[in-house]
């Protein structure tokens, strides 16, 4: 049976040691105590948040004023696919970095270079997790989730998922609660391409070579540890919620004036990093931006700072509320909406705030 309290701190509850108390709280361990606890809170007219492992979280710090259920369940099964391919289904509650670390060791290809990210594996497909080249729509074949509208167990396919960068049918949308996620991996010792230009750097090839894959793993993991993208307790770089900003995707007409504002703020010969995306648009680095407006590793507003190892994470080295971190990732964004006419937008889940 679901367990059910009430006012429980939900700063424990996320990496970034924030946020105030839930009136509610329920922790789920099974699928039918999900969709039962969503189902209850929806019939009492509560609001309802749905709480994996707050890697990518932002919560007021006056808490959330109705129902968080925590998805606690487990369970991964693995059996044949077509074409050679192997199926993999886990439960939403399962950890994400865990799940890689097995999928790995059993000599399953197609989410190494996801590698040490935080979270749960429910989260994945709301985000289209990605990282070093990969990401979870390239793997993903299905997802069964609870649809809140119709009341039932739906089953979403690939396309029914509408999977873009860092986007899904599943995000900015409260309709679906995700139960369960399919994978379809490859069977070899060897990674999937290598694309990312600097995974591909530290692990000696050049991109679209094949390594082996658990050297790609931890290729993948000592880069993040780098970043302070690897949770780790004694560092307080990795209190924070991942990347705080997308990289921006420009059309032709904002690629162009970004050009002219880089050379009038850097000189005539300074370009932006630009890599190419569909029907002409472009896609460039939120950390070089954020890097080239002025803001340094470690720069600090109160008690709070952007991390000594990455300019796209936000950390709370302890002693910070909501609203500090808030102050601080507004004056990024608005300083390098001055600098280079590129407005940032937040990558984590905002829960009673906003910028």
């Amino acid at each position: 049976m679901a367990v059910l309290c009430e006012q429980v701190n939900l700063a424990g509850y996320t990496t970034l040691r924030l946020g105030g108390p839930a009136r509610r709280f329920v922790e789920a361990t099974t699928g039918d105590e999900l969709i039962g606890a969503v189902r209850k809170a929806d019939e009492a007219g509560d609001d309802v948040l749905v709480l994996g492992g707050g890697s990518n979280l932002v919560v007021a710090d006056e808490g959330f004023p109705g129902t968080v259920v925590h998805v606690a369940t487990r369970g991964v099964t693995v059996t044949p696919g077509e074409h050679g391919q192997v199926l993999v289904r886990a439960q939403a509650g399962e950890e994400w970095e865990p799940f890689v670390a097995r999928c790995v060791d059993e000599g399953l290809s197609g989410v190494e270079c996801l590698s040490g990210i935080p979270g749960r594996l429910g989260a994945t497909p709301i985000q289209n997790v990605g990282a070093y080249g990969q990401d979870v729509s390239e793997t993903i074949v299905e997802v069964r989730a609870y649809d809140r509208e119709r009341g039932e167990v739906v089953t979403l396919d690939r396309d029914a998922c509408r999977f873009s960068y860092r986007h899904s049918a599943f995000k900015g949308s409260s309709r679906h609660v995700v139960l369960e996620v399919t994978f379809a991996l490859e069977p070899t010792d060897v990674s999937t391409p290598v694309r990312y230009a600097e995974l591909a750097r530290s692990l000696g090839v050049e991109t679209g070579e094949r390594v082996p894959l658990k050297d790609a793993r931890e290729a993948v993991l000592a880069l993040r540890r780098g970043k302070g993208m690897v949770l780790d307790a004694d560092d307080p770089d990795t209190r924070s919620a991942g990347s705080f900003f997308t990289n921006p995707i420009l059309a032709a007409d904002q690629a162009a004036d970004l050009a002219e504002r880089v050379a009038d703020r850097l000189g005539a010969d300074a370009v932006f990093p630009r890599y190419p995306e569909a029907d002409g648009h472009v896609k460039t680095s939120a950390a070089w931006l954020i890097d080239k407006a002025g803001f340094a590793k470690g720069h600090a507003r109160g008690p709070v700072r952007i991390s000594s190892k990455h300019t796209l994470a936000l950390t709370n080295p302890g002693g910070a509320r909501t609203e500090d971190l808030l102050g601080l990732a507004r004056e990024v964004r608005d300083g390098v909406r001055a600098a280079f006419g590129v407005t940032l937008v937040n990558e984590p889940v905002f829960v009673g705030v906003r910028l």
